[in-house]
């Protein structure tokens, strides 16, 4: 079975979100908005859901223009990253085959260029060199003139956590935190969301760092910055023997829920 988790370049039209997430059908398993990321995140799952891919793309790029979006998140197109991720049985090698047959599917149905990221190259590059030194795996070579460009990728489960610092924390202090807690097992970046700044992390290997481990870590360089931490937020699902590494007693603080695992989604989706 696959996971795809379809990151849509849209955090603030409620009507537009909607309509996008229906598209997907029964193989929307969550849905996570942010307005000042200017972002949503829809985790797809269970059969059928590279259909429900293409029938939620088609339908986000109906409705969102990239020429008038203005977000804190980095971002190179009205759908802008399209992850392929094996669960259970399936295999790496059945991710990268779904990954390529939507990149095509994209590029000739909708005149996308699409960039294919995964082992080899990972979606921070991607968007470091895309259009500069990196050219599209399909697609023209230009972006598209209301819908930019869309990363479509395999890779393992990972969790996307933000953990918010206390009022009155200095931009620079925060970017010091997020590049100490940077490593290869954690990606970060500071944002301003609304009146406060966020420590935005994606831990890639969530049984090496999960969120107790990162939000520990923030805490523990916040503190010594004479700063500190309000709350924290997973945005989409996380799996099951994540949340059960970590003490029923912290969950509430870590901003975990046993009804937000990928698997108890999939159960009650199937």
């Amino acid at each position: 079975m696959l996971e795809c988790v379809i990151n849509v370049s849209e955090g603030r039209r409620h009507d537009v979100i909607t309509a996008v997430g229906a598209a997907a059908g029964s193989c929307l398993l969550d849905l996570h908005t942010d307005p000042h990321h200017h972002r949503s995140v829809l985790t797809l799952g269970g059969p059928g859901v590279e259909a429900a891919a293409r029938a939620l793309t088609v339908m986000a790029v109906s409705v969102v223009d990239l020429r008038s979006h203005r977000g804190v998140h980095p971002r190179l197109g009205a759908v802008d990253v399209v992850p392929f991720v094996p669960l259970g049985q399936t295999t790496p090698a059945d991710a990268r085959a779904a990954q390529v047959r939507f990149a095509g599917w994209m590029s000739e149905a909708l005149g996308v260029p699409c960039f294919l990221y995964g082992p080899r190259i990972s979606l921070p590059e991607v968007r470091r060199r895309a259009f500069r030194t990196l050219w599209p795996g399909t697609g023209p070579v230009l972006p598209h003139p209301r819908a930019g460009a869309t990363c479509v990728g395999t890779r393992p489960v990972l969790i996307a956590y933000n953990v918010w610092l206390r009022e009155g924390t200095r931009r620079a202090v925060a970017r010091t935190i997020a590049s100490a807690v940077r490593g290869s097992v954690v990606r970060s970046l500071p944002f301003r969301v609304g009146d406060r700044l966020q420590v935005s992390m994606n831990l890639v290997d969530p049984a090496a760092v999960g969120p107790a481990e990162a939000y520990d870590e923030v805490a523990r360089h916040a503190r010594a910055l004479g700063t500190g931490v309000e709350r924290a937020e997973v945005v989409g699902l996380l799996p099951a023997a994540v949340l059960a590494a970590v003490p029923k007693a912290r969950w509430s603080e870590l901003d975990l829920d046993p009804g937000r695992t990928i698997e108890a989604r999939l159960e009650g989706a199937l």
